[in-house]
């Protein structure tokens, strides 16, 4: 990332978490030239595109100020609430401004295209753009691969209805897993079996003896900032999955939808690792930007191309929003973007992981072992009532999700605990919401 961005995105981090209150001069261009080992001039590159955004104003010859937003840009929210169930973006974050540019950029840009019925693929630019995208998380794929999709969900409705060459019909999920696609599954009568998945991992053993003779069609994962546990598979858990699933014509669905949430430098998905092309990726763009957007994207091995598009039918996304998108990563913005909210939300994690420990001196809780993304497990005793700690929980204002709905609903072996987003949540209102949790999980125990 180039300097100045850095430092743009920074400073955002800072305003947006209030390390500058509103009418406060921020520090002299010579003492940030300072500060972040730069040039002035890159320095007044950074701070003259806020002063763009509205963020800061300057005054000759006395320095640069934070913008006291007016009330109509204010977002309402209930302040007395602690907020640890949502997983939406912080709204605090999204990049209007930034992509109300790339919207006016699109239209000049691609105008005659936008008027058109469409690939059904979606938009070849941004396909293009897309493959080189990709290539930074070590996925390479060609641009024919990657399909458009209104979403995420869609990609994992259709490759739950498409058959696969292997000729399998079972779809293999972990215990937990994403609530939303386990109720898709079941509602739609598709034949889905689950294996258990812990914050410590996954018993390989157990998985190959699925893959062996369990007749799986795909394996659902989520491979790093795993919903609802937050983890992440260790790199020779990865490379074992690809290897089982090209032993044994098992196909992965790696769906990678919190993959740019995390601070992780270097993270080589299963996609990486599979040498008979036996994995789907799954990408969602909505997370990072905002969720509205709908937009996703799936790469696909060959063999599974025309099926796919077979079963998705005509184009289902806005041309707009897929050239505003393909202008957002181009002028790298998407990237500054994903910098900035991986930043605040490892804060908010690290915060989170210290309350948890100054809190939990009994050890009552297991706390997962997360330092990136947006969730963390809070597992709990057996003997605690999740019901009604989620009442009591209530009654102080604080809201948390159980782990009940993150299993099919005839998996019996299901650990007790609390899906903790920090997504939503306050900063400076973490410490409090986590005594509350504690006291009252406490107060379940009779302690």
């Amino acid at each position: 990332m180039k300097r100045y961005l850095f430092i743009l995105s920074d400073l955002e981090l800072k305003l947006n978490e209030g390390h500058y209150r509103p009418g406060q001069k921020l520090p002299s261009v010579r003492d940030a030239a300072k500060l972040y080992e730069c040039s002035v001039s890159t320095v007044v590159r950074a701070y003259t595109e806020l002063e763009k955004r509205h963020a800061i104003y300057s005054i000759p010859q006395s320095g640069y100020y934070v913008v006291d937003k007016p009330a109509s840009e204010i977002i309402a929210e209930d302040d007395d609430w602690i907020d640890f169930s949502s997983a939406m973006p912080d709204v605090h974050v999204f990049p209007y401004l930034d992509f109300q540019h790339c919207l006016n950029k699109a239209i000049d840009t691609y105008k005659q295209q936008l008027f058109t019925a469409g690939d059904s693929r979606g938009l070849e630019k941004l396909r293009q753009t897309l493959e080189s995208h990709l290539a930074n998380d070590q996925v390479f794929a060609k641009t024919e691969q990657i399909i458009i999709t209104s979403g995420a969900q869609r990609a994992l409705e259709i490759l739950a209805r498409m058959p696969f060459p292997n000729r399998n019909e079972t779809i293999l999920v972990e215990q937990p897993s994403y609530d939303i696609y386990l109720r898709y599954l079941e509602t739609e009568g598709i034949p889905v079996e689950g294996i258990a998945r812990s914050a410590a991992g996954m018993d390989l053993q157990a998985l190959e003896q699925k893959f062996k003779n369990g007749g799986i069609k795909f394996f659902y994962t989520m491979s790093r900032y795993h919903n609802p546990l937050g983890t992440t598979y260790r790199e020779e858990e990865r490379k074992a999955i690809a290897r089982l699933a090209d032993k044994y014509d098992v196909y992965i669905v790696e769906d990678d939808y919190m993959g740019d949430l995390g601070e992780e430098k270097q993270f080589d998905p299963i996609y990486a690792y599979s040498r008979t092309s036996h994995v789907v990726y799954v990408k969602s763009f909505s997370k990072i930007i905002f969720p509205g957007l709908r937009l996703g994207a799936v790469v696909l091995p060959e063999r599974l191309s025309e099926t796919f598009r077979a079963y998705k039918g005509h184009p289902d996304t806005s041309l707009l929003s897929q050239a505003a998108l393909d202008v957002y990563i181009k002028n790298g913005m998407y990237e500054r973007h994903r910098h900035k909210i991986s930043s605040q939300y490892a804060s908010r994690i690290r915060a989170a992981n210290d309350a948890v420990s100054r809190h939990n001196h009994e050890g009552l809780v297991a706390l997962s072992e997360v330092d990136s993304g947006v969730y963390i497990q809070l597992k709990l005793p057996q003997t605690v009532n999740l019901d009604r700690l989620i009442k009591r929980l209530s009654a102080r204002q604080v809201k948390a999700v159980t782990g009940k709905p993150f299993y099919l609903t005839n998996w019996l072996e299901r650990e007790k605990f609390l899906r903790i987003s920090i997504s939503r949540v306050r900063p400076e209102r973490i410490e409090e919401g986590v005594r509350v949790i504690m006291e009252e999980v406490r107060r379940e125990l009779g302690r």
